[in-house]
């Protein structure tokens, strides 16, 4: 029987050039940022937001989800409570994310640890799932992707600010499937090959259709979905991950 590997074998760095590696591999990333981020400074100039307080909100924030439920309810007196609760489960996900990352995220401290949160996504936290299964050992690597893709978002969200009312986009048309079309590309690298692993992310996809369908109001759809995925992927674990044949 072969040894576990010794502690140098599985000790996590951090090196500069994890971080520029992690930059260059989120750039193609950025396409499919695009038109989500003008979609979200489009909104908030017709919203009332100015420049600046849209900048503020998308450099501090730097959640497009929660920025986009904001937005939707907007209102004037803005309904703080009710866009706190929304924001807080449309990003309770990223407990889970943390946890996931804890073999490089136990080993940081300081700036390197408080930064990497403050960048982590969804997009970087699935490319660095598929670094650490391809035994990447840089935790650098996921800072530099959540920068590449928090400098190309602030650039997008201005560029939609500024272009405001210039910018007519007919609702449905195919240039907002973009910004979808980059959440599903990152789910390819979590997928290790089991067709049984495609269950649960194809209930969570279809609970939120149906909720949304049913007029629910956000965040219900998403909430939804993600509890029924999350929920029969922990009870496909628990049962051993189904029969062998569908491996």
């Amino acid at each position: 029987m072969a040894e576990p590997p010794g502690p140098a074998a599985r000790r996590v760095v951090f090196t500069r050039d994890g971080v520029r590696r992690g930059v260059l591999r989120s750039m193609p990333l950025w396409v499919g940022m695009l038109p989500f981020g003008v979609v979200i400074g489009v909104l908030s100039a017709a919203k009332g937001l100015s420049f600046a307080e849209t900048m503020l909100m998308t450099t501090i924030v730097f959640a497009g989800a929660a920025q986009l439920v904001a937005l939707e309810l907007w209102a004037d007196p803005a309904p703080i409570l009710a866009a706190t609760i929304a924001t807080l489960v449309v990003n309770i996900r990223m407990a889970p994310m943390g946890a996931a990352l804890a073999p490089w995220l136990d080993r940081l401290r300081g700036w390197r640890l408080w930064g990497t949160l403050a960048t982590l996504v969804d997009h970087s936290f699935a490319m660095a799932i598929a670094e650490q299964r391809a035994g990447g050992r840089d935790a650098g690597y996921l800072l530099g992707v959540g920068l590449g893709i928090w400098i190309s978002w602030i650039a997008c969200v201005a560029a939609g600010h500024l272009g405001g009312g210039m910018l007519q986009v007919p609702p449905g048309h195919p240039l907002f499937f973009a910004s979808i079309a980059a959440f599903l590309s990152i789910l390819v690298p979590l997928w290790r090959g089991a067709r049984l692993d495609l269950l649960p992310w194809l209930v969570a996809g279809l609970v939120a259709i149906a909720a949304h369908r049913a007029a629910l109001p956000v965040p219900l759809p998403l909430l939804l979905g993600t509890f029924a995925g999350a929920g029969l992927g922990a009870w496909m674990e628990l049962r051993g991950r189904g029969a062998p044949g569908w491996k």
